[in-house]
């Protein structure tokens, strides 16, 4: 099912039925501040495993997901002062912070260093979903592993809907990535290069 929300009001309603669906187990694809991303609740096992099989992603790779504000994050995450400081000025943006995770996230989103990525996009639609929903969601690009990320709602839904319980069109967006920095230890380092500036680490 192709959902359209209004980007720059995104409709209550509309957010509701994408929330219900995640409440539910569901995975939908949604718009972020880069690319498309698909995701599902962070708490549903079958969700994850759901987006494993979609994306044809090795299990040992674990997925990032997307908090609603700073304290969420904390709730999720270690946060060390340095860090939110340094969050509270880049974010929301296109950017995944590696922290320590806190012990409520599931295993399925840890690393075996017990690491989480995090984001929180400067988009409304994706936001406003996790407010509603309450917790965190799944956050992932909209293809198969190794090929290039969608920016287009109908492509999406082309190659992927069939998979997925609702993709969220957000309007057009590009092909990009988001910058990963990691903030374990409170040196920053780049684990990839994206569209978030990272001149602040060197």
């Amino acid at each position: 099912m192709l959902l359209e929300i209004n980007p720059d009001n995104p409709q209550p309603r509309l957010i509701a039925k994408v929330v219900e669906v995640l409440k539910e187990g569901g995975v939908v694809a949604y718009p972020t501040d880069t690319t498309y991303g698909i995701g599902c609740s962070i708490f549903s096992k079958k969700g994850v495993e759901r987006i494993y099989q979609i994306k044809q992603r090795e299990r040992k790779k674990p997925f990032s997901f997307i908090c609603s504000d700073l304290s969420e994050i904390a709730r999720y995450a270690k946060v060390s002062n340095y860090a939110f400081k340094l969050m509270r000025r880049l974010l929301p943006g296109p950017y995944t912070f590696v922290l320590d995770a806190a012990s409520v996230v599931p295993d399925l989103l840890l690393t075996k260093q017990k690491t989480v990525g995090i984001r929180m996009p400067d988009n409304k639609i994706c936001i406003e979903i996790v407010k509603a929903l309450g917790h965190p969601i799944v956050t992932t690009s909209a293809n198969l592993s190794g090929e290039e990320p969608i920016g287009h709602p109908w492509q999406v839904d082309l190659d992927l809907g069939k998979l997925l319980d609702v993709v969220v069109d957000g309007g057009e967006l590009t092909a990009d990535v988001s910058s990963v920095v990691s903030l374990i230890g409170d040196v920053p380092t780049v684990l990839r290069k994206g569209v978030g500036d990272v001149s602040w680490c060197e």
